[in-house]
């Protein structure tokens, strides 16, 4: 019976070993540990050199608009001031942090100009990458696996969170549909 126990458990821990993850990229991770992970974006205002400003934008330099999305706690209902706008190809993707960790998955966005030696085209769901991004912490040099790619306008926003706290400023990237007018 003792035998019998053992090679149950032995079994059960390795099924379960198997089962953590659907892949190398976490995605049963939940939301509230997706936005543990993003409690330490970056606020640089940098963007990549061949990035292009949107030419016409919903919401320009200096609007403000109210944030549509929860990438971070206390960004929905927050209202946002528009630092940047620009035209490109948005991905939602998961990647493991380069320094180990928890994995992320679903993060939106990094930008296509955020993919090291990017292809002249978009990439298609599943693709994988390597991340020029480095908004996130243990970002910058991940491989990524593209979930989902938009073709749309981007933005830089300034905001102070719902929950209280500091301006988060520079975030990258929300997307058109995330915000909405102030009526």
């Amino acid at each position: 019976m003792k035998k019998q126990l053992s090679i149950f458990i032995i079994a059960a821990a390795l099924t379960l070993s198997a089962c953590g993850d659907d892949n190398s990229y976490g995605n049963k991770m939940s939301s509230n540990d997706r936005q543990m992970e993003h409690t330490t974006h970056s606020s640089s205002s940098e963007v990549p050199e061949n990035l292009k400003v949107a030419k016409n934008p919903t919401f320009k330099v200096g609007d403000k608009a109210i944030i549509q999305t929860d990438h971070m706690k206390g960004m929905k209902g927050a209202t946002a001031t528009i630092v940047g706008a620009f035209d490109t190809t948005a991905y939602m993707v998961s990647y493991r942090p380069t320094t180990g960790g928890m994995p992320v998955t679903n993060h939106k966005w990094i930008i296509h100009e955020e993919i090291k030696k990017a292809a002249d085209k978009p990439y298609e769901s599943g693709s994988e990458v390597v991340m020029e991004a480095d908004h996130m912490k243990d970002m910058k040099g991940a491989t990524a696996q593209i979930n989902e790619a938009e073709q749309t306008t981007v933005y830089m926003i300034d905001y102070t969170p719902t929950t209280g706290g500091d301006e988060v400023e520079n975030h990258k990237w929300v997307t058109e549909d995330e915000l909405s007018a102030i009526k």
